[in-house]
């Protein structure tokens, strides 16, 4: 408990350089303004809609300077460089994702943010942080410890989170599904958006609507906090869902995680909350169903 509550205070500073590189956002184009490539050094990876940027690559390197100064023998896994492993690791890894929902990022949508998580030798996530810098806001959670939110600006993980002000103990949705919002997202290949849009349609006759923000982190820390009943996403890779599960788990919600980290090569359903209906009968099933 107390090495998860110090990881905690690592993965919030971490988290916390991050969102800073991407704050400076506000000094290139206010929200609502899409960037320009000039200003943001705008590029492609698997397809012309998965953007990244310099704000990607900055804030990657942000979030690494603070692990590797406050814990030089972790392995770290993060979006933009991989993993590196020192030599003498400590089996302690860090999965990040510098900044999740670039294409909102770019388009000058608030919902974006820098999601940090650290994993123990034995496999357990042990501390996870999303903060989102647009919407001032900040989720975090230690394992067996509770979740929690708070303002970003003022918030304090790790340092009697109960007592603060202004923080508040997450416990999941309280709504009914039926009067409720499913949360989702799309792939970039379109044979893969086919199969998500094909399951999404047969999920929605147990929620009132649906919702697809753009970044997975937030959009399971919404699930923990009951913004939204449900989420629901095939073949993410894992520094997306890495910190929000704990975080929905610590706050109550029933988690699925992927069983691969590499969501493209093995891809996965990754479920926070109740769906209305048995895993099983998920199309494309869930791995551990196939033969």
């Amino acid at each position: 408990m107390t090495e998860a509550r110090e990881l905690l205070a690592v993965a919030a500073e971490a988290a916390a350089a991050g969102a800073a590189v991407l704050a400076e956002r506000e000094d290139v184009a206010p929200s609502g303004r899409v960037l320009r490539s000039d200003e943001s050094g705008l590029g492609t990876k698997s397809s012309e809609s998965d953007l990244v940027t310099d704000f990607d690559r900055r804030s990657e390197q942000a979030v690494r300077a603070v692990i590797g100064r406050r814990r030089p023998q972790d392995a770290i896994t993060g979006e933009e460089y991989g993993t590196s492993t020192p030599e003498r690791a400590s089996g302690i890894r860090w999965s990040i994702d510098p900044l999740d929902g670039t294409t909102n990022f770019v388009r000058g949508i608030v919902y974006y943010g820098t999601s940090v998580a650290v994993q123990g030798p034995d496999g357990d996530w042990l501390a996870g942080v999303v903060h989102a810098p647009a919407l001032d806001r900040l989720w975090w959670a230690s394992r067996g410890a509770g979740a929690f939110t708070g303002r970003a600006s003022a918030a304090r993980p790790g340092a009697d989170d109960a007592g603060q002000t202004g923080v508040d103990r997450l416990t999941g949705p309280q709504g009914t599904r039926a009067a409720g919002l499913l949360s989702t997202g799309f792939g970039y290949d379109a044979a893969r958006r086919e199969q998500q849009v094909s399951a999404v349609v047969e999920l929605l006759n147990s929620f009132g609507n649906l919702r697809r923000l753009g970044a997975a982190a937030l959009d399971i820390c919404m699930v923990a906090d009951g913004t939204v009943e449900a989420y629901a996403e095939y073949g993410i890779q894992e520094h997306d869902w890495a910190a929000g599960a704990l975080i929905a788990e610590e706050a109550g919600v029933t988690m699925r995680r992927p069983l691969a980290a590499d969501g493209a090569a093995h891809p996965d359903w990754c479920i926070a909350g109740d769906l209305g209906v048995p895993h099983e009968q998920l199309r494309p099933a869930p791995r551990e169903t196939r033969p």
